[in-house]
């Protein structure tokens, strides 16, 4: 559920993740581009991207991450933290689509090498389209938060 902490103790794996969407305007591509300072011409330029074999202009790598980190964060809670994040882009998401994000925690372990433990949700999403068009498979690792601290 959004806007509370999921206990780690609670979380048994394998568990589906709420699926999540974003519609993927032409301006929201372009502002974001420029909020990351990735100017790559893909980014803002219809007529570039289309040159390059693209139907129109595509969201960023940082965007992509963003959205799939979203995916996780929202499900587990606020006051989980990403740690590691793994990602591949195998498609691109344009303009007019919308972003689907499904997740999967396939994943626990408490990490005791720190003091105090650090208790760890591995998490694989798939970014794609609205079509099933995979755009990018990510594993995540989440932090939650010290379950005694809930």
């Amino acid at each position: 559920m959004i806007g509370e902490d999921l206990d780690w103790n609670e979380i048994h794996v394998p568990v589906d993740l709420p699926e999540v969407t974003d519609e993927i305007s032409y301006q929201r591509v372009v502002e974001n581009a420029g909020a990351t300072w990735d100017y790559f011409p893909g980014h803002f330029d219809p007529v570039y991207a289309q040159r390059q074999g693209s139907p129109a202009i595509f969201v960023n790598t940082m965007h992509v991450a963003g959205f799939a980190d979203r995916v996780a964060t929202d499900w587990a809670g606020p006051s989980s933290r990403v740690v590691r994040r793994r990602m591949q882009l195998v498609g691109a998401v344009h303009a007019g689509d919308t972003m689907v994000g499904r997740g999967r925690a396939i994943a626990k372990r408490s990490d005791s090498v720190v003091d105090p433990p650090r208790h760890l949700v591995d998490i694989e999403v798939e970014v794609t389209n609205q079509h099933g068009v995979l755009c990018c498979p990510v594993e995540i690792t989440l932090q939650m938060p010290n379950p005694a601290d809930l």
